[in-house]
C-alpha cells in the first residue's frame, strides 16, 4: 500500500540520482542540502508511520532499502571523488553485500526470510556512516572544516563498526539457518 510514509520513502529513493549528479558536478552545497532533506524524510516517514499507525509491510522493506541505497551511493561517489578513503568505501560496500547475500541465501535455504531487525552495532554503524558522509559533504560545501585527524579517526571507527556489525549479522544468519535445520522434520 502506498501511503504518505511510503511515498516519502519513494521520494528519498528518487532523490538519489539527483544527489549523485549534484555531487559529481561539484554542486556540493546543493548535494548537502538534498542529503539532509533525504535524511529528514527518513525521520518524518518513520514518525508518521508510528504516530498514525500507517506502518505497512512494504514500508518495512522499502525504508531500510532506501537508507542503504542512499548511504551506499554516497560512499561510492565520495570514494570515486577521493573524498573518503577507498578502503573505507570498500568496507562499507562489502558489509552490505555480505548482509544482503546472507539474507538472500538464508531465505533460499530455509524457505523463509529472517527478520532483519537492526542490532546495536548496526545502529552504531549507520550513525558513523551518516556522520562521515555529512562531515565530508560539509567540508566539500565549504560550510565546515573538520580537522583531518578527527575525520581519519571517524573513518577508522566507521570501518570498525562496519566490520563488527557485519560479523554480527553473519552470526545471526548462521544461527537462524542452524535453528531452522533443527526445527525442520526429517524427510
Amino acid at each position: 500500500m502506498i501511503n504518505l510514509p511510503n511515498s516519502l520513502t519513494l521520494l528519498r529513493i528518487l532523490a538519489i540520482p539527483f544527489f549523485l549528479s549534484l555531487l559529481v558536478e561539484g554542486e556540493h552545497q546543493l548535494a548537502l542540502i538534498l542529503f539532509i532533506a533525504a535524511g529528514l524524510t527518513d525521520a518524518i516517514d518513520g514518525f508518521i508511520a508510528r504516530m498514525f499507525d500507517m506502518r505497512t509491510e512494504l514500508g518495512a522493506h522499502l525504508d531500510p532499502l532506501a537508507d542503504k541505497l542512499l548511504v551506499l551511493s554516497a560512499f561510492i561517489a565520495l570514494g570515486v571523488l577521493e573524498a573518503v578513503p577507498l578502503p573505507l568505501m570498500i568496507v562499507v560496500i562489502m558489509r552490505d553485500v555480505v548482509i544482503l547475500g546472507g539474507y538472500l541465501m538464508t531465505a533460499a535455504l530455509v524457505g523463509q526470510a529472517m527478520e532483519m531487525a537492526p542490532s546495536a552495532s548496526g545502529k552504531l554503524t549507520t550513525f558513523t556512516e551518516l556522520l562521515s558522509i555529512t562531515l565530508v559533504l560539509l567540508d566539500l560545501a565549504g560550510w565546515w572544516r573538520t580537522p583531518e585527524a578527527f575525520l581519519n579517526a571517524l573513518f577508522l571507527v566507521t570501518a570498525a563498526a562496519c566490520f563488527v556489525s557485519g560479523c554480527g549479522y553473519v552470526v545471526r544468519g548462521l544461527s537462524y539457518y542452524q535453528e531452522s535445520e533443527v526445527t525442520e522434520p526429517d524427510a
